[in-house]
């Protein structure tokens, strides 16, 4: 049987603030271990989230990498998205646990991320494929990633069951799923 490729585009990994500690932290040092360029934008302030972010993509091909994002890095990810077509356009995109507004557990340092754009074409144009992947049991989304964005984006979206916030405290240190996505071709998330 013969073996398939190895997807070896760059990877940037957008997370929130406790980015490190979680499965992007791991995921970022499984990637460079495997000899993959790797850009860590681990957001602490919203103040220069933005900057961060075009600092994260400078150089980059359009169409030539992916962007995980994870949290507060998802939200971050639908504002550019929505603020229309900019460069460098990623090919997939898969955005783990956004949070809602609703949710108690926000810090309020991050509430002008809120409300969050849900712009359905401005997502599509944004990159080739973007994947939604949340839990059932998410304290910063509790009426469910589903519905909270799946839903209003018109986008499938992989729930699984009892991951929380998928932080490590969750037991999302090492996330072999994730890395499974970023060495495949193909869009869909297998959790």
């Amino acid at each position: 049987m013969p073996r398939r490729p190895i997807r070896s585009v760059p990877t940037v990994l957008l997370a929130g603030p406790a980015g490190e500690q979680d499965w992007p932290g791991w995921l970022a040092e499984q990637l460079a271990a495997a000899g993959r360029e790797v850009r860590r934008c681990f957001l602490t302030a919203p103040d220069d989230a933005q900057a961060r972010l075009a600092e994260a993509l400078a150089g980059l091909p359009d169409d030539g990498f992916d962007l995980v994002a994870h949290s507060i890095g998802c939200l971050l990810w639908l504002h550019r998205a929505a603020a229309g077509p900019a460069a460098p356009r990623p090919a997939r995109v898969a955005l783990v646990a956004p949070p809602a507004e609703a949710a108690e557990t926000q810090a309020a340092e991050w509430a002008g991320l809120f409300p969050v754009p849900l712009a359905v074409d401005a997502v599509r144009k944004a990159a080739d494929g973007t994947v939604l992947v949340g839990s059932d049991n998410d304290p910063a989304c509790p009426a469910g990633v589903a519905r909270e964005y799946g839903a209003p984006l018109k986008m499938a979206t992989t729930v699984v069951r009892g991951a929380g916030g998928f932080t490590a405290a969750d037991g999302y240190g090492p996330w072999p799923a994730v890395l499974d996505w970023c060495g495949r071709d193909n869009l869909a998330f297998i959790a």
